[in-house]
């Protein structure tokens, strides 16, 4: 009857529709008019697969909004999809690129991370990070371990599932394998530079020794400077901050051992050096040269441009991640460290004599 109110069971809402079906391997796989087997090859990177058949499934699954079952994935195959990464979380710009790199490429790669940050004492914090991650079903463990401290705790574990540690110029053991870039290389490289630009007086405003990284770009400053006939000279190590490099610059200001040229270990340390010997008329590149470590963003506007070694942290990632994986699959993988790239600014000149 018109006007007669329609009265609804139990409450005033209208029943809710289905929820929309999660696309599966089988529905790529039936549109994409190949074999469930056919898909599961594209997804993993197999390399029977034609062209035209790999391209025509990536773009249903992109079309279907197909996700991976990472947990499906591992009952079946008995492979875990999880790594998992161990940092000190240090602030500095190598252990955060690094990171950042490692996450970005293990995604692409179709694996998820898990992240632990430990902090001092690390002979405690580490193997209870590392017995974490073990339990969370991870096949693989990589460590970013910008200090000795750290690195002597990872050494010192135990962990059921492999564990790779990213530590410039540190050895394997057998219980854990090594990779980095081949920053002893980079810090010749930018000694060299200098070198070939005619200085002989050569300084080195250092990193903490605490890290392996202020102790292979000494020793690479040092190796330099020995093979091209030349005795290392002034050193001074500190904590890479811009603040204790300006510091730093003042002081070899005041007392007049401003030496020739620079090798500054990292941009960082450069950008204070640069800014304490400005204030006090002294030119870079006219008066003194400078080469930092890092290329970190914004180098190439510092006044002057830095030259610099620039850290490829997205190879470093892709290198060290396919070690890891290899170490899961129980096949072995080329370890040769990365090399660094020098990259030639303004910051460094040709000797002249001095005043």
């Amino acid at each position: 009857m018109t006007g007669m109110a329609v009265r609804r069971e139990g409450n005033d809402r209208p029943p809710a529709s289905p929820s929309r079906r999660k696309p599966t391997i089988n529905d790529v796989a039936e549109m994409a008019g190949v074999s469930f087997g056919t898909v599961s090859r594209v997804l993993n990177d197999a390399p029977d697969v034609s062209a035209s058949t790999r391209e025509r499934v990536h773009q249903i699954i992109k079309d279907i909004g197909y996700r991976r079952n990472r947990a499906a994935t591992a009952l079946v195959t008995s492979r875990s999809t999880s790594i998992g990464i161990l940092s000190d979380g240090s602030p500095r710009f190598g252990p955060v690129g690094t990171l950042l790199a490692l996450e970005n490429v293990a995604r692409k790669k179709g694996y998820a991370t898990t992240v632990i940050s430990v902090e001092k004492p690390y002979e405690e914090s580490v193997q209870a990070a590392l017995d974490s991650l073990d339990d969370s079903g991870v096949g693989g463990i990589i460590v970013i371990a910008p200090v000795v401290d750290m690195a002597a705790a990872v050494w010192n574990a135990t962990c059921r599932v492999p564990v790779e540690m990213i530590a410039a110029g540190a050895s394997s053991t057998p219980n854990v394998f090594t990779y980095s870039e081949n920053q002893e290389l980079g810090a010749r490289l930018a000694t060299q530079h200098l070198i070939d630009l005619g200085h002989t007086d050569i300084a080195h405003i250092a990193g903490s020794m605490d890290w392996f990284d202020g102790r292979v770009r000494k020793r690479g400053w040092e190796a330099a400077l020995r093979d091209a006939g030349l005795e290392p000279g002034l050193c001074i190590e500190g904590d890479w901050s811009p603040k204790w490099a300006y510091e730093t610059g003042l002081r070899l200001v005041r007392e007049g051992t401003v030496p020739q040229a620079i090798f500054a270990a990292s941009d960082h340390t450069g950008l204070g050096l640069i800014r304490a010997f400005t204030e006090n008329g002294i030119r870079v590149p006219d008066d003194v040269s400078i080469v930092g470590f890092d290329d970190v963003e914004g180098s190439d506007y510092f006044l002057p441009p830095l030259t610099t070694v620039r850290q490829d942290f997205t190879a470093l990632a892709l290198m060290s991640t396919e070690v890891l994986i290899g170490a899961m699959e129980g096949r072995d993988v080329d370890r040769t460290p990365i090399p660094p790239t020098l990259v030639v600014r303004n910051s460094a000149r040709q000797a002249t004599s001095r005043k």
